[in-house]
């Protein structure tokens, strides 16, 4: 049984209120356009609430504890340290609450209409949602599909009672003995490290020649010699085939390098990667250009085949990245309001907060050779840094890459402490043409871990003070 059938006009439909959507919905309000927002689920989306933010609290406070059992060289010394999981769930939701609370605060101040359902297109200009037995239809002069990405099921390990993906780890009410990490990406690595920390058995397996596909070599080669001292298990060029479930747990079947081993674990967790929701939004009946993966093609405006329709985020083409669907959704409302904005994939960061945390953003060595590029490198480490020492955290280093002729900045690869919050200035200098001398010249507080930035700048420029040439 249907209730009730009515449609409303507005100049934006937003489909989707995560980071991509939620932001694309202000700035369009902020335009001065009439907008709503379709979500099938709570505000803020997959990185609010199972992903980006959870998953960071988790990693916080899987550190902390790790940090009160090597305190003994400072001169602390703490007995009887406990984690009360059930409490660190309810720190972390807290934490989720705040910030989708804040979205639906900023969406009612925005006069932004939200929308709770599942979106069907009918046209190029109407969709219908569907909650529960109610189906209402909304008209628009603009869309911005958003919709986001899930977790990849694979055939032989369907999700289930002892087979997780990142959303229900994130969610369980107590720490598992032992797990089985199906995926050595960011994802698995990172809420590896969060279980090993708290004292989980961990075994990674990854199908590549290395964890952290993607990297330098070099940068997830200190994150995994900490995943050992973890007593973390990692093997790459690994093959996960089946699983039989048993009594208390699941017994992993993989092929190792050739060699088949079984593994035995409380739980598996997979990580392989994700997959667009792009599936039952009726796009194709409408004759939207979707490729095979299912990554709706957009232009440099993020405009879909059908010009009033935009799509962002991890729906089109590129990482999967909050940072990126944000910056996408700007954009898309910056062209709905007629400003000739597009987008430029210059200086997209990456970051992991595994341990120690890595970032990279522009160009690295393997791609500035391939370029053709005439480069410079300045590598500084941590080690000769006061304050990353002074914080007992002197592994890692920051990398600069420049075109030799000219300076100008490139690219940067951190491994270490604060990577996450250090990338942003170099992704600064890139998107501003900047040169080594521009951060060479900058005066950078003392003593702070940002200082290493001027150090690799000095270091590539021939003059380093703080180590040898």
């Amino acid at each position: 049984m249907v209730v009730g059938e009515f449609t409303t006009e507005v100049d934006v439909l937003v489909i989707g209120a995560g980071p991509g959507g939620y932001v694309a919905a202000i700035r369009a309000a902020q335009m001065g356009k009439t907008v709503a927002v379709v979500e099938k689920g709570e505000l803020g989306g997959v990185c609010l609430n199972v992903g980006c933010i959870p998953s960071k609290a988790m990693i916080h406070a899987a550190h902390t504890y790790e940090h009160t059992q090597h305190t003994e060289s400072m001169g602390i010394t703490m007995e009887n340290v406990k984690v009360d999981f059930a409490k660190v769930q309810e720190w972390k939701s807290g934490i989720v609450k705040q910030l989708t609370g804040g979205v639906g605060s900023l969406f009612k101040g925005n006069k932004i209409q939200v929308i709770p359902g599942e979106a069907l297109f009918v046209s190029e200009n109407e969709v219908r949602v569907f909650h529960g037995y109610d189906v209402n239809r909304y008209r628009f002069q603009h869309c911005i599909i958003a919709t986001g990405s899930r977790p990849i099921e694979l055939p032989a390990f369907p999700f289930g009672k002892r087979v997780m993906s990142s959303t229900e780890a994130l969610s369980l009410t107590e720490l598992p003995k032992s797990l089985v990490v199906i995926g050595g990406g960011y994802i698995g690595i990172e809420l590896g490290t969060v279980f090993a920390k708290f004292g989980t058995k961990v075994t990674i397996l990854e199908g590549s020649d290395q964890i952290l596909p993607g990297f330098e070599p070099d940068m997830p080669r200190l994150v995994e010699r900490k995943l050992k001292k973890l007593d973390v298990t990692i093997h790459t060029k690994a093959l996960a085939q089946g699983m039989e479930e048993t009594e208390n747990g699941v017994i992993v079947t993989a092929e190792v390098k050739g060699e088949q081993q079984k593994i035995e674990a409380e739980y598996v967790l997979v990580t392989v990667g994700r997959r667009p929701n792009t599936d039952e939004l009726g796009i194709r009946d409408i004759g939207m250009n979707v490729t095979d993966r299912g990554l709706i093609v957009v232009d440099k405006q993020g405009r879909t085949s059908i010009p009033n329709v935009y799509a962002i985020g991890d729906i089109v083409a590129g990482p999967a990245l909050a940072h990126k669907a944000s910056y996408e959704g700007k954009v898309a409302a910056e062209v709905i309001a007629g400003h000739p904005a597009e987008v430029d994939y210059k200086a997209i960061p990456a970051v992991v907060f595994c341990d120690p945390e890595i970032a990279s953003v522009g160009i690295n060595e393997k791609e500035a050779k391939e370029k053709g590029i005439d480069y410079v490198v300045g590598r500084f480490p941590f080690a000769a840094n006061g304050r990353a020492l002074s914080v007992n955290a002197g592994e890692g280093y920051v990398k600069l890459i420049a075109e030799k002729e000219t300076n100008l900045v490139l690219g940067a690869q951190i491994v270490g402490p604060e990577a996450s919050n250090i990338i942003a200035e170099i992704g600064l200098a890139i998107e501003m043409g900047a040169t080594l001398e521009d951060i060479e010249l900058t005066i950078h507080a003392h003593p702070t871990l940002g200082e290493v930035t001027m150090e690799a700048a000095e270091l590539a420029l021939g003059r380093p003070i703080h180590v040898m040439k």
